[in-house]
């Protein structure tokens, strides 16, 4: 039995199906009496001190099997469990509403989970996963409830199941798990990203998990997204064979990781990482990333009760320039929005926050901000190659304006003796289909563009890809979409300016050769994504891609763009 998903994570796994079924929460429906609110409390102090044992734990086998970027998603866990909203806004409801702890709980985690939850990007929507988690182990411990994790499976397995949480993907042991397989979530789901960075083949989204039997022989097929289940016995030997020779292959690419990113026909290629936090840099350089294409600043912003002052980003930006060792950083300016609550700013509530007050368009708008962020980054400029970066452009204007504050902030250090780089360069995210429309135009007024594809494609196309109604029609290879990257590209280098891409699509092998082909320049990604797309960059030539490309460009769907950019890749061994 065939059964048809999406591609979470690439390969070729065989095992037999665990279904990962876990206890259900069941919320206490009672109320607290006067004289037991401070019991009541208690338990949530005891159960926090439970979950902050077992997250240090989890952070511990992460650092040791995964490394530091995967551990730090628990130092973050613990950081957030201790955030005195979460624990002020349990304890006021108790106090206030004489709810019980768990159901104070529930509500409290949902509200946090929810700011995030509806975020466009979808780093700072996996945030949304992460704060659920904890509301979920702090309710386990309350309720005397086994923890979440999967510590205890044993054998050759695919693991089946509704979902997973951070913290389960952290306690796998690849060596057991060899598949994963979930009802719900898509490529950008945390269980799907987890699986990538621990480089197991997952598909994701197949819907219904009732006809996975717990020791039936299953085949993940992650690259196509297929589970094929109980084949023939001929069928699970040609399975078993090609799953070694998957493994034999992240063998190769793990060791090749750290050479240039060149083509067969001599033509190098930037290849960057994306990073959500300064200490990120550092794992970005181990998995051979030659400069980071897209530092997210927003972190900054929603993590601290007050707006973050010039010297505490100064540090941040400082210490990732410090770290990249003279290599290119491209530290995009605060990309925050209504679909954002902060602490440390009051932003309105609004109908389609995606389409509204957010990114370039409070900066501009906020200048006491604004140029607080504009001179840390121009202060630490002077420690590496900082180059910076405005999001959501719609206009020449925007530009403009955001160039008038940026030189008042040279002349203010110019002024004050202080040091920075004064020809940094300055680029915009290209994300808005009327930017990428008038690139010949911007490409005049900045020194280079970064494509943004998550967002591109949602507005050039009007899906929303978080409705899975709709899913299937956010599609980043349509012709449309291809169209504009082009016409970007094109209009960067006529004017002697480069282009990079920081979305999903240049982390997907499948549009490698095209995205080469239409000359692009710089392709930046999750660190863990850089070995397999340097592989392939450095197994092809330009010219190979460019007429990859070029027939790419007569094709009249997404669907038949896609079926012949992997018949390349198939055929080239390459995927």
């Amino acid at each position: 039995m065939r059964i048809q998903g999406i591609s979470g994570s690439r390969g070729v796994a065989v095992g037999n199906v665990y279904r990962y079924i876990q206890e259900e929460i069941v919320i206490p429906d009672y109320t607290v009496a006067d004289d037991k609110v401070e019991e009541e409390i208690g338990k949530f102090a005891a159960a926090m001190a439970a979950t902050l044992k077992q997250l240090d734990t989890i952070r511990q086998k992460a650092l040791d099997e995964m490394g530091p970027e995967e551990a730090a998603i628990f130092e973050a866990h613990m950081q957030i469990a201790q955030d005195p909203s979460l624990s002020d806004g349990i304890k006021s409801l108790v106090e206030s509403s004489h709810t019980n702890v768990v159901a104070a709980t529930a509500q409290t985690i949902e509200t946090f989970a929810n700011i995030f939850l509806g975020m466009e990007d979808a780093y700072m929507r996996e945030r949304g996963a992460d704060i659920k988690d904890i509301g979920d182990r702090l309710m386990r411990n309350m309720l005397g409830m086994n923890p979440r994790g999967l510590s205890h499976i044993s054998g050759e397995v695919i693991l089946v199941a509704q979902d997973l949480a951070p913290s389960d993907t952290a306690s796998l042991d690849k060596n057991v798990v060899k598949g994963i397989v979930t009802a719900a979530g898509g490529p950008t789901s945390h269980a799907a990203i987890m699986a990538r960075t621990l480089e197991i083949p997952a598909v994701m989204g197949v819907g219904d998990i009732e006809s996975f039997v717990d020791g039936d022989k299953a085949v993940v097929l992650g690259t196509d997204g297929i589970v094929e289940m109980n084949p023939s016995d001929a069928d699970w030997d040609e399975y078993t064979n090609q799953a070694a020779a998957f493994q034999e292959e992240l063998k190769r690419l793990r060791e090749s990781a750290n050479l240039e990113a060149t083509t067969t026909d001599g033509h190098h290629v930037e290849l960057f990482g994306n990073i959500g936090k300064a200490k990120d840099a550092k794992n970005a350089l181990t998995m051979g990333a030659q400069g980071i294409g897209l530092y997210r600043t927003e972190f900054l912003y929603m993590e601290n009760d007050e707006l973050p002052a010039e010297d505490v980003q100064f540090e941040e930006y400082k210490k990732v320039a410090q770290d990249m060792k003279g290599k290119p950083v491209i530290i995009r300016t605060m990309d925050i929005g209504g679909d954002k609550e902060l602490k440390c700013l009051d932003l309105p509530s609004e109908l389609n926050p995606f389409l509204g007050y957010r990114a370039i368009r409070i900066s501009l708008n906020r200048p006491d901000i604004f140029k607080v962020q504009l001179r840390a980054l121009l202060r630490a400029s002077a420690f590496g190659d900082i180059h910076i970066m405005y999001p959501m452009i719609a206009s020449v204007e925007e530009v403009k304006q955001a160039n008038v504050m940026l030189d008042e902030c040279k002349a203010e250090l110019t002024a004050e003796g202080k040091e920075f780089n004064k020809d940094i360069k300055v680029g915009i995210m290209i994300e808005v289909p009327a930017a990428a429309v008038i690139s010949p135009i911007l490409a005049k007024y900045v020194d280079f563009f970064s494509i943004g594809t998550n967002d591109l494609c949602q507005y050039t196309l009007a899906v929303d890809r978080m409705n899975e109604a709709i899913g299937s029609l956010y599609q980043p290879l349509h012709p449309g979409v291809l169209r504009l990257i082009k016409h970007v590209i094109d209009a960067s280098h006529e004017q002697g300016k480069f282009t990079g891409m920081c979305g999903e699509l240049a982390s997907d092998p499948v549009a490698t050769m095209i995205l080469l082909g239409l000359g692009l320049d710089e392709f930046s990604m999750t660190a863990s994504s850089i070995p397999l797309i340097k592989n392939i960059l450095r197994s092809v030539s330009k010219a190979e891609c460019e007429e990859v490309a070029n027939k790419a460009l007569t094709m009249d769907t997404a669907e038949e763009i896609t079926g012949y950019a992997k018949s390349v890749l198939i055929e080239k061994g390459l995927l």
